[in-house]
């Protein structure tokens, strides 16, 4: 659906006003037009509305500059872990310009960080401005759909304030006359909102969903959340704090550790007891060139594929972004998750004759395996590039236990329950026990969340990133975030960040 009256704030916060249809929860049709004025007035209208707050988790193309934003692609990019490649070195000129740490206001990933973002908040505030204190509606399905809307306030802020710092505070859908006049607050206001929209949204929201339900937000995601969001304000004070809120989740019987690792990132293993909070990904929607940009599958898994390929196990069709550097090559080298993280396509070509794929830019022989575009895992409906439908786990166990280790450590707390949590995250792939220092820690998040889009926002809160990402053209005091897009200071009130 499209909520027609604020599209107007779409072109200062970079937002194009969308929500389209997912399997499960998802799976919505539109009624037909209405005002929204009249809307919201029935749980089936609000629930339309919570599925608008909840659709841009799944962009993967789109935003304002209207092209490739998936955001474990660009974080990948940004990290040690990768090289934008793709078909050369005006492919995703965004991208190539993260690689390299050269961006400006006009040129980089921004743009669609922002208006995936800013989509989210603006559709979750305008359900929180319908909702709280409303007294026509079911008071159960007000209270969790506050609760959710809240939550995912919470997310979308949380990235930005990670990836911009500088950003303006939104809680109220914006009007007409102070659309352009909105104005960036600090760092800190920010984190004390997102804090309180979760610490709001526990109580409310429910410990599990049925199957149909999967993809909405539980206590533990949001917990979870909470406990990443003190853990990275970075204050020594709380972390004893953030370790509780982990806690809460790694002591539920809803989660445990998957067995066997690579079951944790298989399409057919989907919310899977290791995922606390994933964002849904489907080939029902039968994708064409023609549907662009309102996908709902996941265009990063075609994205990180070989180009040209001929062999066995993956589809033909990739485009070869992501290449993995040699850095991360030679880290999980020996390591037993190697196989599972990375692809080896250099190996597999030259092992048999009549392998072969094409050589993209920067490539390195050596691709991410967790979102491969897998033979197995091919729609046979629409085209098949817009058509993979692996979801992305946001949130998982084995990261919750590492940052309370990490919080546990930091704060002189429990160190013995620090050293159990690394060694069970190390155990469930064969690793001896190591201590549990800050060190051992770091690296363990490094190897077990490879790729999955954390590790650069890891080197940045914990003052890595100038040294990891020197190679990279990485400049301390500018880089920690990114540009302000420039579709949004155009004729707006907001600053550019310092360095750009």
């Amino acid at each position: 659906m499209k909520i027609s009256k604020y599209k107007i704030f779409s072109y200062i916060v970079g937002v194009t006003l969308f929500a389209s249809c997912k399997k499960s929860f998802l799976d919505k049709d539109p009624n037909g037009l209405f005002l929204e004025s009249n809307y919201y007035s029935t749980v089936e209208e609000a629930f339309s509305g919570l599925i608008a707050a909840y659709s841009p988790l799944g962009w993967t193309v789109g935003g304002t500059d209207n092209t490739y934003i998936s955001k474990i692609g660009v974080m990948d990019v940004a990290s040690d872990e990768c090289y934008a490649g793709g078909g050369g070195a005006s492919d995703m000129p965004g991208w190539q310009a993260l690689n390299t740490y050269n961006m400006s206001s006009a040129l980089g990933p921004q743009a669609g960080l922002w208006s995936r973002n800013y989509t989210g908040i603006n559709n979750a505030n305008i359900i929180l401005s319908k909702l709280e204190g409303n007294t026509t509606i079911n008071a159960d399905s007000v209270t969790r759909f506050v609760a959710e809307a809240k939550f995912l306030r919470a997310y979308y802020y949380f990235d930005l304030v990670r990836e911009f710092k500088n950003i303006p505070l939104i809680l109220i859908p914006p009007t007409l006359s102070n659309a352009f006049d909105q104005k960036q607050t600090s760092s800190d206001s920010v984190y004390l909102q997102i804090e309180a929209d979760l610490k709001a949204a526990i109580p409310n929201l429910p410990e599990t969903v049925s199957a149909d339900q999967n993809g909405r937000a539980t206590t533990g995601a949001a917990n979870a959340l909470l406990g990443k969001v003190i853990l990275t304000e970075n204050n020594t004070a709380r972390m004893a704090e953030a370790a509780s809120y982990l806690n809460i989740v790694n002591t539920s019987s809803q989660y445990g550790l998957l067995s066997n690792y690579a079951d944790i990132f298989a399409t057919n293993n989907k919310f899977n007891k290791e995922s606390i909070f994933e964002i849904v990904h489907t080939s029902e929607q039968k994708a064409d060139w023609g549907t662009w940009p309102y996908y709902l599958a996941n265009v990063l898994v075609n994205m990180v594929g070989p180009r040209s390929y001929v062999g066995p196990l993956y589809w033909t069709g990739g485009y070869g972004f992501c290449p993995v550097t040699p850095n991360k090559v030679a880290a999980l080298k020996g390591d037993p998750r190697f196989s599972t993280s990375i692809a080896n396509i250099d190996s597999i070509v030259n092992a048999v004759a009549g392998r072969s794929y094409s050589a993209g830019y920067q490539n390195t022989g050596y691709f991410i395996n967790k979102y491969a575009p897998l033979q197995a895992d091919v729609a046979t409906v629409g085209q098949i590039e817009l058509n993979f439908a692996k979801d992305e786990i946001e949130i998982r166990l084995a990261d919750t236990y590492l940052m309370e280790a990490e919080a546990l450590i930091r704060g002189g707390g429990d160190a013995g329950r620090a050293l159990a949590l690394l060694t069970a995250v190390r155990a469930r792939v064969g690793l001896s026990p190591v201590a549990a220092t800050l060190d051992n820690i770091y690296h363990e998040r490094e190897l077990e969340l490879a790729f999955e889009g954390h590790r650069w926002f890891d080197l940045v809160r914990t003052n890595q990133a100038a040294s990891v990402l020197s190679f990279k053209g990485f400049k301390s005091g500018t880089n920690e975030i990114l540009p302000i897009p420039l579709q949004s200071l155009n004729n707006t009130s907001l600053v550019q960040n310092p360095g750009y």
